[in-house]
Order: structure tokens, then C-alpha cells, then sequence
């Protein structure tokens, strides 16, 4: 969305405009029009798109906010859409994401989550090297039962100033009872002079990591309310974006580490206003968000709103 057009206020006028045209409109703008019909259109925010405020983990300072890399890597919670991920990896070509990043930079957000591939390793290092950029990369990795550290590796000779264990990956060896095996990948991590940290979807992982005494830097940890039309129609325990989002809540209050909230925005389910107020309200350190290059700098704005507002939120700031 760019910030001089207000999608919802276009489809009304020119529905209003044109009767004829609501006949052409998609099912998705039908919706969108529906959506507005039950709560007042939120318009574009105002304010600055500069200046994201700042915070650290370890010595690493980090825009509150940074951008995730799963629309980059054309890895899409589409739910059961078949095209999207087609149709991401279309749109982001080398150019559209460097394109993003400097905007990202532009802003403020100084930091990106991006996948360990190969994909991501070109595209990074062709934007430190051609464009001069100085984005800061922490790498999402992988690992096995024989193998816990030699993604972690990888990544950080290929220039990641952060790296943490998939959210995925943790919950499963969480729930076979290895999270010895976690600290092993994270202590690695840290001996090589980034910092390291452990992701979750089950707030299960935090737990286990907390229990075993983990020397962790950070925790990726998924958080947003139920407060959309999917998460209504299945029982909460089936949610696997954020399963117990209050038990999170509540844990995370006595967790002294900082906090990186993800999936915020349930896959686009919730608004990025709600979703990040809701996050930060709630404990999160730092948000991470994926964003197509026109929505960036709107969400910055956002962000910052929700920063500098009234936030009641329980949780210290843990950076």
C-alpha cells in the first residue's frame, strides 16, 4: 500500500462511482469492502517513514522491527493457495529485493531474518558487495542430532552476525527431550562471536531452553491474537502459528532474555496496527515482519506508533 492511496477508501469510491464496476470487483476486494462495512477504514498513518527506534542483543544494536525473509524466499503461509508461493518468487527478483532492503534501510530497520539457502547467501552478499548495503543478516538454520552446529557454521562464514535454531526445528527436538542438543548449537554459535539464539512455535521450547539453563542471546518466539476468521473456525490447540499465545505471554514475563516476536500478523490475517501494538503490548523485544517493498515504509510508521504510544505492557524491555 503506498502511503498517498488508502486501498478500502479506492474500492468504495469507485464502487460508489460506478455501480457496474462492484459487478468486476475479485472476491478479495468484495471482502475487503465487507471488512469495512463492520469497522470504520483506519487510513493511511501519518508521521514519519525514518528513524526506527533502536535496541540491543548482546552488543548487536537492532531496529526494533526487521524484515523476514520468508516472501523473499518465496515461502508463503498461504494457507491452502497453490499460486502463492509461484507468484512471490516472480515478484522478487534480485532487483525488487534489493530494492526492499534499501528501503528497509532507509527507515531505519537495520536487520533481516533470512533462510540459510543459497538463494539467500547470493542475493545478501550481491547487496553488501554491489550495492553497499549494510544490512545485518540473522540466519535461520537448521540441525541434526549428528550434525547441531555445521549449518550454524556455514552461516557465519558466510558473513551472519546473528543465528538462531528454526522454530520448527526446536519444537521437535523440545518434544523428544534433546534440548541439550540446542544448547550445543548455541554455545557453538556464540564461541564464534555472534549471538545466538533458539526459535520456537511451542512456548514449550522457551521453557525447555529456560529449564536446561541455556546460554541463549535471544529466543524467536511466535505471538499474535486469535482475532481473525481462521483462528475462529478451529480450536486453539490446532493453531500452529501460535499456539497459546496467552501461556507465552505469561512465561515470558520471568524470561530475562530478549524477546523476538514472529508471525505476528498470522500471515497476513491480522493489520500490521493491531498485530504489532498487540506484540509489543504483550512482551515482545523486537518484531519481525515480512514486507513487500510498498508496504515497508507504512509499517514503519506503524510501528513507531505503536512504540510511542500507550503501551500496556508488564514485561521490561529485556534490551
Amino acid at each position: 500500500m503506498s502511503e498517498n492511496l488508502n486501498r478500502r477508501n479506492f474500492l468504495k469510491k469507485s464502487v460508489i462511482a460506478s455501480p457496474a464496476a462492484a459487478l468486476a470487483l475479485s472476491l478479495e476486494e468484495k471482502a475487503l469492502l465487507g471488512a469495512t462495512s463492520r469497522r470504520p477504514a483506519a487510513g493511511v498513518p501519518g508521521g514519519s517513514a525514518k528513524g526506527m527506534p533502536m535496541g540491543k542483543i548482546g552488543n548487536l544494536k537492532i531496529s526494533r522491527m526487521f524484515c523476514g525473509g520468508n516472501l523473499i524466499s518465496g515461502f508463503a503461509h498461504s494457507r491452502d493457495l497453490i499460486y502463492v508461493s509461484s507468484l512471490l518468487k516472480s515478484y522478487f527478483t534480485d532487483e525488487k529485493v534489493m530494492e526492499t532492503f534499501e528501503i528497509c534501510e532507509e527507515t531505519g530497520i537495520n536487520t533481516a531474518i533470512l533462510r540459510l539457502d543459497e538463494h539467500c547467501i547470493r542475493i545478501i552478499k550481491k547487496y553488501w558487495n554491489n550495492r553497499g548495503g549494510k544490512l545485518q543478516w540473522i540466519a535461520q538454520v537448521k540441525m541434526t542430532t549428528t550434525d547441531p552446529t555445521g549449518e550454524a557454521k556455514k552461516a557465519i562464514d558466510n558473513g551472519a552476525t546473528g543465528v538462531y535454531v528454526h522454530g520448527g526445528v526446536a519444537d521437535k527436538f523440545v518434544e523428544n527431550g534433546r534440548a541439550d542438543l540446542l544448547g550445543k548449537a548455541v554455545d557453538f554459535i556464540k564461541q564464534n562471536g555472534v549471538i545466538a539464539g533458539v526459535g520456537g512455535h511451542s512456548v514449550e521450547v522457551p521453557m525447555a531452553c529456560e529449564k536446561e539453563g541455556l546460554n541463549v542471546d535471544f529466543y524467536m518466539k511466535t505471538l499474535h491474537s486469535h482475532k481473525y476468521w481462521s483462528a475462529e473456525r478451529q480450536p486453539e490447540n490446532d493453531n500452529i502459528w501460535s499456539k497459546t499465545p496467552a501461556k507465552t505471554v505469561e512465561f515470558m514475563k520471568k524470561v530475562d532474555k530478549p524477546w523476538i516476536a514472529y508471525k505476528v500478523m498470522a500471515a497476513g490475517a491480522i493489520h500490521p496496527r493491531e498485530a504489532f501494538k498487540y506484540a509489543y503490548e504483550n512482551g515482545a523485544d523486537f518484531i519481525c515482519a515480512g514486507m513487500f517493498d510498498f508496504q515497508v515504509r507504512e509499517d514503519v510508521i506503524l510501528a513507531k506508533d505503536a512504540l510511542s504510544g500507550e503501551i500496556d505492557r508488564q514485561r521490561p524491555w529485556r534490551s
